[in-house]
């Protein structure tokens, strides 16, 4: 299986970013304390300037560093930008994917790949505002 690193941004300085931790949303601005954040399916948000408005990926989960010096880096298997999303194919996705869960026996590999699959989307569909 053949893995890529996709950069959005690097050594790019922004006003906030919103980061979607497994305990709950977090921002980081300049002088953040150092923190290391598993990060579960949900909106990164990011501020370029105070006054701009906020670009917005869909991450599936992954991990959030931020270092003594406020730079934070951010690993994920994918980000896609919110506006780049069809709300239609996340609704069949997750439909597809309950009815793998439903199909598969219990304590199943194929069960718990559907059960993610299934989180992942409807997580996905809150961040597009539909309900799954």
């Amino acid at each position: 299986r053949e893995h890529r690193l996709f950069k959005i941004y690097s050594n790019k300085a922004v006003a906030q970013i919103i980061v979607p931790g497994s305990e709950g949303e977090y921002g980081v601005t300049a002088n953040h304390s150092p923190i290391v954040s598993e990060l579960k399916p949900g909106v990164l948000t990011i501020f370029h300037s105070e006054s701009s408005e906020p670009e917005k990926f869909f991450v599936p989960g992954g991990f959030a560093l931020t270092h003594p010096n406020s730079v934070t880096d951010i690993t994920c298997p994918e980000a896609v930008k919110l506006d780049d999303i069809d709300s239609s194919i996340v609704s069949s996705a997750f439909e597809s994917a309950k009815a793998s869960f439903e199909k598969a026996d219990d304590g199943s590999i194929a069960k718990a790949e559907a059960q993610i699959d299934m989180e992942v989307n409807k997580a996905l569909g809150a961040a597009l505002g539909i309900t799954l």
